[in-house]
């Protein structure tokens, strides 16, 4: 009798969201790891999948790195009391050391901070950025 496959059994995807067109318009250079805050509708929308980054972009204000963008659809189920707005910028948490690496190469001509992937690392949404450079359309 044979043994039951331990990969085939289904388990859970950690990716929530792609930004394909990234790969398209871009060359994606460095890639960083970022946490994001969220308020809970937000993380209940994400456990559903219900994430765009197609349109979204990175943008450094006052030092700190923005998530602006992002539409994160609300569900139906969630509370009353909420009044949800599905594309509101979303701040970053990133060390020191790494906002520092993204404010130089922004300031780069032709360099852009883009969001690659968003996923779950030990139950918290995370979101894979990487600095860019745009990609010669002709």
């Amino acid at each position: 009798m044979a043994k039951p496959n331990k990969k085939s059994a289904k388990t859970p995807s950690t990716n929530i969201a792609q930004n394909k067109k990234v790969r398209h318009d871009y060359f994606v250079e460095d890639r960083f790891e970022a946490g994001i805050v969220l308020e809970g509708w937000e993380v209940k929308s994400l456990r559903d999948g219900h994430i765009q980054l197609k349109e979204s972009f990175v943008h450094i204000k006052n030092g700190e790195p923005w998530l602006a963008g992002a539409h994160i659809s609300p569900l139906q189920t969630a509370s009353t009391h909420v009044q949800p707005d599905p594309v509101r910028p979303r701040k970053l948490l990133l060390n020191r050391r790494e906002i520092t690496r993204l404010i130089s190469a922004v300031d780069r001509q032709g360099y852009t901070i883009v969001p690659v992937r968003m996923y779950w690392n030990r139950g918290k949404a995370k979101l894979e950025i990487g600095t860019a450079k745009g990609k010669k359309q002709h």
